[in-house]
């Protein structure tokens, strides 16, 4: 009997890694425009909730709350950068939604060309390549402007771009980080 608690007591640490990976990789989609801080919201909440009760550590349910709060967090930085990006710089909705459509066209291009050069490659390729696609994407939208005009825009996307993906990835890195110190301690 002692044996067997003592083995279940070890499966916490087997637990507890398997929640860090997977939520290593969440984090590490948001690169390429997937939903990173939400997966890592969902494993998280499925980890508090099936993890057996005797076993501790586990995840609260409060950090989860606070998981949900900085998810959405996060898409409200992504989102505002973007759209900030374009409508700062007196760029119209259509330039706004042609800069998003530009940006995943971009960021799967970027990862798809970025392939030859392992991992990092695809994805500094990814990033870049959605900010670019986002610049074109704005640049076509603005089609009535000058040509100025467009190009000012378009380097407005880019930057929102960049910074948004920047600004999701560091509230996404928080969430790991909160998530993986409540499930060991």
């Amino acid at each position: 009997m002692v044996r067997l608690s003592l083995c279940v007591t070890r499966m916490i640490y087997v637990y507890i890694f398997v929640l860090f990976i997977a939520n290593l990789c969440s984090w590490g989609t948001t690169l390429l425009m997937g939903p990173g801080n939400w997966l890592i919201l969902l494993f998280s909440a499925l980890y508090a909730y099936l993890l057996p009760l005797e076993l501790e550590p586990r995840v609260g349910w409060k950090v989860v709350g606070v998981l949900a709060a900085l998810a959405v967090l996060g898409e409200v930085i992504e989102s505002a950068a973007g759209a900030a990006g374009v409508t700062r710089l007196g760029g119209t909705r259509r330039g706004a939604l042609y800069s998003i459509v530009g940006a995943f066209v971009g960021t799967f291009t970027g990862a798809i060309v970025g392939v030859p050069i392992p991992f990092i490659g695809s994805v500094v390729a990814a990033v870049f390549g959605g900010a670019l696609g986002a610049f074109g994407g704005a640049y076509l939208g603005e089609r009535e402007r000058l040509h100025g005009d467009r190009i000012a825009i378009g380097k407005g996307a880019f930057w929102g771009r960049l910074l948004g993906t920047f600004g999701k990835l560091i509230v996404g890195a928080i969430m790991l980080a909160l998530v993986t110190l409540d499930s060991i301690y």
